[in-house]
């Protein structure tokens, strides 16, 4: 049974085999073409948020104007869904810093997104740098939230972040206190441990205000609007994110291995701002969202071919899960293995066709010239190459007895067109002699 501890012993498997900050496959891009896709833009992503932050206050007030009726259950769910499952990809891409252009723009979005997903903000950034420097790579990648020896309905609690929830809460009360956890201290620089601290702090006093007014009014509505949302609406963004990796290749060294690309719908891309492109993200994670899409276009004839909707990635993402249950070693063997393999052995076969070009073209000839003028024809054929024969034409040159050795050789070795008795008028009654 895989161990999946941060820093345990399978990070030492990981060191040893080479895995670990290992050079990864990157297809070919013209450079002028990636400073294009590399280019941050402060309105686009601006214009993306506010898009957000308004469908956040309309759905909100609906919800809150049918409090107590019905009505409030679907402003609510539409609502968590914006809070929980927006808020996640808008949290990973500002945590990039790729949203915008603007360094500080980046980060006010990327602590409000933090708080909302539940998230101490520095040691996830840290997390996520791990995560792509040594993707799926057991021991070292903390973020594989689909492991192999897990049991089925395990998956089915991070729908709605059951199985998340209590672990992170738990981590910002111990960093609140100063007490960073094993995980932290594996990837999170010692100098950080400070900021992680403070956002714990603020974050839990968010959430403990939100808890008295709750009580001081003797409604849990408040709730539905902080902090509860992080729960009931999370599970959007888990159907989505669960067709990033799961399933697929562990300890490799090629992301088109162990990450999908997946074609979604534009209302999809919009909540999840583009990371259905995750082949791209992964191999360039420099490029921002409205970018992944015109960079896919780009290099898509280097990648596996995508799924073709979310529904299709999501019936191998079962399948693949619910045999892992069963048996860790079984993974979805991806189109792109073939590719990397054959990458491998096609410049070879070049090298090795080039290489010895002079005896294939010799086989060939054999072989075309033995299938019209059979035994005698091949025989006639083999004397070009003959070094004896070769020596005498060049003997014969010298001695005056054939002044052009070029005319002389296409006589003797040239091969009629029609009936195989002129070769042998050319060469001699005899031409074995």
């Amino acid at each position: 049974m895989l161990d999946y501890t941060v820093g345990g012993p399978e990070a030492k498997n990981a060191e040893v085999n080479g895995l670990v900050d290992a050079d990864w496959y990157k297809p070919k891009v013209d450079r002028e073409l990636m400073k294009q896709f590399m280019a941050r833009n402060n309105g686009l992503a601006a214009l993306h948020v506010a898009s957000w932050f308004a469908a956040l206050g309309i759905f909100g007030y609906l919800a809150h104007r049918s409090w107590g009726t019905w009505w409030a259950v679907p402003a609510f769910a539409v609502y968590g869904v914006l809070y929980g499952s927006m808020s996640d990809s808008r949290w990973h891409e500002t945590g990039h810093r790729t949203a915008f252009r603007t360094k500080w723009m980046n980060d006010v979005i990327y602590y409000i997104a933090s708080f909302m997903v539940f998230r101490e903000p520095e040691t996830w950034r840290w997390s996520h740098a791990r995560h792509h420097s040594d993707t799926i790579i057991v021991g070292r990648d903390a973020e594989i939230a689909f492991k192999r020896n897990v049991p089925f309905y395990k998956y089915l609690l991070e729908l709605v972040s059951f199985g998340a929830f209590p672990a992170e809460l738990k981590q910002w009360m111990q960093n609140a206190f100063g007490k960073m956890t094993d995980n932290q201290k594996d990837f999170q620089p010692a100098e950080t441990y400070r900021i992680s601290k403070w956002a714990s702090r603020v974050y839990l006093s968010i959430l403990i205000a939100t808890v008295f007014v709750s009580w001081q009014i003797k409604s849990f509505e408040p709730l539905m609007f902080i902090g509860l949302p992080s729960i009931y609406g999370h599970w959007f963004v888990v159907v989505l994110g669960v067709t990033q990796h799961a399933g697929l290749a562990e300890n490799t060294t090629d992301h088109r291995l162990n990450t999908r690309t997946v074609y979604m719908g534009p209302l999809n891309r919009w909540i999840y701002w583009n990371m259905n492109y995750h082949i791209e993200h992964h191999i360039y994670p420099s490029v921002p969202f409205h970018q992944l899409k015109n960079l896919h276009h780009a290099i898509k004839d280097q990648l596996p071919a995508p799924h073709p909707s979310t529904i299709s990635a999501l019936r191998e993402v079962v399948y693949a899960l619910r045999r892992q249950a069963k048996d860790e070693g079984f993974f979805i063997e991806s189109e792109a293995e073939y590719n990397a393999l054959l990458e491998k052995v096609v410049p070879s076969k070049e090298r090795d066709l080039e290489k010895f070009k002079p005896e294939i073209k010799r086989m060939l000839e054999n072989e075309i010239i033995s299938r019209y003028y059979f035994q005698r024809g091949r025989a006639v054929h083999a004397f070009k190459d003959d070094l004896n024969i070769s020596k005498s034409i060049a003997g014969a040159t010298k001695t005056g007895e054939l002044q052009d050795r070029k005319v002389a050789k296409k006589k003797l070795f040239a091969l009629p067109e029609t009936r195989l008795d002129k070769v042998f008028a050319v060469a001699g009654p005899n031409p074995s002699k």
